[in-house]
């Protein structure tokens, strides 16, 4: 007997291999690039990272939702494309819960399946690599999938940035709202310090942070100028994460050389402005086969170890580094890819990784004192 409440559903691989589910959250059909993230927790958070622009996101932790949606944690306006899990729960029970999830996503209009082997899907992703793929609840037919995919552009040259950046110019002086907060070095800084971050895709929990280690920051967008940062007359400069393939977002990577060339104020970059640092230094970023996308990835260097926070589908190639200009500060200790640099006698580095956590461990957050620390020497 069919189950009135439950609503057919299904995901078609662009090679053709198909998982029948369940819908839940909005109706219709979207496509987008298949990754799957090993987060245990915060699934607000990941949903709105600007970082899965374009993405339709495979939780491997196999409950969704029993914690439901509160006002607080959404990272930003921006959504994934849909949602795939094992089970999801239509109820939720937690202290700080304002929302049903269902609910939440049919106003997000983010497409869910449910009921389908994650395991299978996830193995599938990790031997043959992210893909392409269609997510529908209509009555559509696996030939009618594969030709919407075909007519679909895969991630590699694709600038997202532009679409999820900030189209005007604002300030942020809002700090963290967690206790941990307290421990930062804003409390010993009698000044502000002015930071202009560049918005790739920006999470609003790094802004928190760096309010929280004693700065204000003027977020710019993606497109700016250099005349357009130093009228601002800023102490440091910020380059955030965001979407898509970094060797297209040009008039970062254009940015960022001015900036390297111009003189000695302090720069730092997460993700893709870590990947648009190494670009702009000389080197080329290569597609991960299916990404880092979880919250436990040890980093380091010199039995120096930190678990972190990751998303992102592409990495910068180490052999194309200038050893004379860059030295690499940290590795992903789970296949060695280049996740962290510093420019040689200038106050300019970036990880690969998400030092704000959110969600994730608080092992890097030390990363935004080294920022304010190379700020008040300037200054």
């Amino acid at each position: 007997m069919i189950n009135p409440y439950k609503k057919n559903a299904k995901l078609v691989l662009s090679n053709g291999i198909t998982f029948p589910g369940f819908s839940f959250g909005a109706s219709g059909t979207t496509v987008g690039e298949i990754v799957f993230n090993t987060g245990m927790t915060g699934y607000q958070e990941v949903i709105t990272d600007p970082s899965y622009y374009g993405q339709i996101l495979t939780f491997t932790y196999p409950e969704i939702g029993n914690t439901g949606i509160n006002i607080e944690d959404s990272e930003s306006f921006e959504t994934v494309k849909g949602i795939i899990v094992r089970n999801y729960s239509s109820n939720n029970s937690n202290w700080r819960s304002s929302k049903n999830f269902n609910q939440w996503l049919l106003e997000k209009n983010v497409i869910g399946l449910h009921g389908i082997d994650t395991r299978a899907l996830v193995k599938i992703l990790r031997s043959s690599g992210s893909m392409n793929g269609v997510l529908t609840s209509e009555a559509k037919s696996v030939e009618n999938c594969l030709e919407i995919i075909s007519q679909s552009p895969k991630m590699e040259g694709l600038n997202l940035s532009k679409i999820v950046s900030t189209k005007q110019k604002y300030l942020w002086q809002k700090p963290t709202e967690t206790d941990f907060d307290r421990r930062t070095i804003y409390s010993k800084n009698s000044k502000k310090l002015k930071i202009v971050a560049i918005d790739f895709g920006i999470k609003k929990s790094i802004l928190n942070r760096l309010v929280s280690h004693g700065c204000e920051i003027l977020v710019l967008p993606s497109r700016s100028s250099l005349n357009d940062v130093l009228e601002n007359k800023p102490d440091g400069v910020f380059f955030s994460n965001g979407p898509g393939d970094p060797s297209s977002v040009s008039e970062g990577i254009n940015l960022a050389k001015s900036l390297m060339e111009h003189g000695e104020i302090p720069m730092f970059g997460i993700c893709l402005g870590h990947q648009i640092f190494g670009i702009a230094l000389g080197a080329s970023t290569y597609k991960l086969p299916f990404g880092h996308r979880g919250l436990n990835h040890p980093c380091g260097k010199n039995n120096l170890i930190e678990i972190t926070s990751q998303n992102h589908g592409f990495a910068i190639d180490p052999n194309s580094l200038p050893k004379d200009l860059v030295k690499i500060t940290h590795y992903n200790l789970n296949d060695s890819t280049v996740a962290g640099l510093e420019v040689i006698n200038k106050p300019i580095f970036s990880v690969q990784y998400h030092p704000e956590a959110g969600p994730g461990p608080h092992d890097s957050d030390y990363l935004f004192k080294k920022f304010v620390s190379q700020m008040l020497e300037k200054c």
